[in-house]
């Protein structure tokens, strides 16, 4: 398998990401078209098939990032409970609800907790791999995953603790 199929093969697990990040089906796959753009454009033949999935997963987060900074200075965009998108085909409704709660209370962990979070538990990376990626050290990593489950735990559980308020 060549580099260029091995990121084609990634393609749901970046959609995943990405929506993870955005909470939008479209906005997720506007940001995953961008990072596949930039990638190919990057991409060389030194790239081992190894390399090519922490290696995509930071061009597509850096993309968020940067994407993050350009919309900070356009819209502010608010969040609430209506916006929050449901699978389309839920098999009954009790497990509707609760995708829609774990959207829900996705939206709420800071962007530092929930893609330390997304990375881990649902694209299967190691705390190593992730803090290469994210380019933090590996004890920042379990923190902030530590601090995402319980957060998320708490907001499954109806125990939703208040936010605290920064202090200029």
């Amino acid at each position: 398998m060549n580099a260029i199929a091995t990121i084609e093969a990634m393609i749901p697990a970046l959609r995943r990401y990405a929506r993870g990040l955005l909470g939008s089906v479209q906005d997720a796959d506007d940001l995953v078209h961008d990072a596949l753009v930039d990638a190919l454009g990057k991409l060389n033949p030194k790239h081992t098939l190894n390399d090519v999935q922490p290696w995509m997963f930071t061009i597509l987060r850096n993309r968020f990032i940067s994407d993050q900074r350009r919309a900070k200075h356009r819209v502010n965009v608010v969040l609430d409970e209506n916006t929050a998108e449901m699978p389309v085909n839920c098999p009954n409704q009790d497990q509707g609800l609760q995708m829609r709660d774990l959207s829900l209370g996705l939206a709420t962990l800071q962007l530092e907790q929930r893609e330390v979070l997304l990375l881990i538990t649902v694209e299967g990376f190691t705390y190593a791999e992730v803090a290469k990626m994210l380019d933090i050290p590996v004890g920042t990593v379990m923190s902030r995953l530590s601090r995402a489950r319980d957060r998320l735990n708490d907001f499954m559980d109806g125990k939703t603790r208040p936010r605290l308020r920064s202090v200029l």
